[in-house]
């Protein structure tokens, strides 16, 4: 069995920078989204700074990563990002990863709305465990800066014709004066919780077939 630690990213971990932007560029390119390219000197800011979370195998190889990004003056905290190595994917790797990665902006940003926006039924049950709900667009930050980084993804039109009011993505938040996300508060609402992302999640892949359908008709 694989072991991995996960950690908080430092000056010693810069070297990994190049790898985990060639990773998460082949990832995107595989689930057809392109959204908030970073560049590998971005990466290594976010290290510097103690606002990214590296996992290594015991031997030292990279396995993952994910970082924290602020926005609305730290109002609003998103933990962008995610990304695991192909050779540990379903190892249960991203699941501690997106804990440590939570653990460390509620210590940084402990009043901050932790959200996020995600195609993935993955990460939607990882968000959901953590204590996160599905939410409308409008209870994200509106900094255009966050906005923009949507705009390399291929679904940036229809954002935009819905005046950023709804796309296919997900959007999900962690409200931190609202004890009720809290997970170990609320375990009756999670299975709740898990049918409506799911209910989201499929009717996601009906939009996408109807606007396939439409663009080849």
């Amino acid at each position: 069995m694989q072991h991995f630690v996960v950690q908080v990213a430092h000056e010693q971990h810069l070297h990994y920078a190049e790898q985990i932007c060639g990773e998460m560029e082949l990832s995107a390119k595989a689930r057809g989204t392109g959204i908030a390219k970073r560049t590998p000197e971005y990466i290594r800011q976010k290290m510097r700074e103690g606002k990214a979370v590296i996992a290594l195998t015991n031997k030292g190889e990279w396995a993952g990563f994910c970082y924290i990004e602020t926005w609305s003056h730290g109002k609003y905290v998103a933990n962008s990002g995610l990304i695991v190595s192909p050779p540990f994917r379903k190892s249960g790797l991203a699941t501690l990863i997106k804990k440590k990665i939570f653990e460390l902006s509620r210590s940084k940003y402990p009043d901050a709305k932790l959200f996020g926006l995600t195609t993935g039924l993955a990460v939607m049950k990882i968000n959901s465990d953590l204590g996160y709900e599905p939410v409308t667009y409008s209870e994200l930050t509106q900094d255009n800066d966050f906005w923009k980084g949507c705009q390399s993804c291929v679904n940036h039109e229809i954002l935009m014709s819905k005046e950023r009011k709804n796309c296919l993505c997900t959007a999900m938040l962690f409200d931190p004066a609202d004890n009720k996300k809290a997970p170990w508060f609320n375990f009756a609402g999670k299975k709740h919780i898990l049918e409506r992302l799911t209910r989201i999640k499929q009717n996601t892949f009906l939009k996408r077939i109807k606007l396939k359908n439409k663009e080849q008709a």
